[in-house]
């Protein structure tokens, strides 16, 4: 089996331009690995490859739920190992291209590691909830989906409970697995692309603006005209819970566009800190544009991966 490809990093990076660029050169085939554009409906706040692009190099993953679907990094493994093996059966590479780290951590690892850390919006929604319902109740429903770790939390255990909670909303599996199934690691190398911080807000900023130019208020109002519920996880993303507010009346335009960039950046410090912790990443300065970006990598790639027939030069 050829090592995976993957491609990781902050927001607006610039990687799946890299992604594409290397897969073209490479005669690969893209796995989007994005939480958001798993999404049908969900195209300009999760920045999907354009028609042209997919016409360039194809991707898989994208657009294979509704946003008033439960989709998993149980489910992005799943169905992102049949991908691979589509995509090896016919003798093309395989790159991982994406910034989700909770499913590129699945998919590499398994469940081989410890269950990911908390998510801020998560954590504190099962604390409203045991506040609303009280420890015991929380117990009973975890009874439902884990009993092997219900049988070991006392049911006031306010905090353990709602963590074996949250792990199962965020990753679709049980944290008891988490414990105790391994899975063998798939081979990969791993290439993060960095640049400086304030590069990196001043992209971000630029990257908002571009969405509401592209029409990001109208993909949100037409999300809310089909009924999708905007409690839904799909809504909660960065720019379409904000733009909810602001339709729903919440918060003014201004400060709805203000708190998209400001959360925008606190996501991508997170994802920095993140994928710090991913073993073997080597680390590119994309500061320098796609194309220098994919240069480098192709080198690197040709150094560590191996020949590769299909290579296109």
């Amino acid at each position: 089996m050829q090592p995976l490809i993957v491609i990781l990093g902050p927001t607006a990076t610039g990687k799946t331009e890299v992604g594409i660029l290397l897969a073209e050169r490479w005669n690969g085939e893209i796995i989007s690995a994005d939480s958001s554009a798993v999404y049908r409906g969900l195209d300009i706040g999760s920045a999907k490859p354009t028609p042209e692009e997919r016409r360039r190099v194809r991707f898989h993953l994208i657009d294979v739920a509704d946003p008033d679907e439960v989709f998993t990094a149980a489910r992005f493994r799943e169905l992102a190992l049949e991908a691979i093996a589509d995509i090896q059966a016919r003798g093309k590479r395989v790159f991982i291209v994406g910034g989700t780290g909770l499913y590129i951590r699945v998919l590499l690892h398994g469940f081989s590691l410890a269950p990911p850390p908390a998510d801020p919006e998560i954590r504190a929604r099962w604390k409203k909830e045991v506040e609303r319902v009280g420890a015991p109740a929380l117990h009973e429903r975890l009874k439902q989906i884990d009993p092997i770790a219900a049988a070991r939390i006392h049911p006031n255990d306010a905090v353990r409970i709602t963590r074996a909670l949250e792990v199962y909303e965020m990753t679709g599996v049980p944290i008891s697995q988490w414990q105790y199934q391994a899975h063998a690691e798939l081979p990969a190398l791993k290439f993060g692309l960095t640049m400086p911080r304030e590069l990196l807000y001043r992209r971000i900023d630029q990257r908002v603006d571009k969405m509401i130019e592209q029409g990001m208020l109208q993909e949100v109002q037409r999300l809310l005209e089909k009924g999708y519920n905007p409690e839904q996880p799909a809504l909660k993303g960065l720019g379409y819970r904000h733009l909810i507010g602001y339709i729903l009346g919440r918060v003014g335009w201004d400060e709805a566009v203000r708190l998209w960039k400001r959360d925008t950046r606190r996501f991508a410090k997170r994802q920095i800190t993140w994928f710090r912790k991913e073993p073997g990443v080597q680390w590119i300065d994309a500061s320098q544009g796609s194309e220098r970006t994919a240069q480098l990598i192709d080198s690197l790639l040709v150094q560590q991966g191996g020949s590769n027939d299909a290579k296109v030069d």
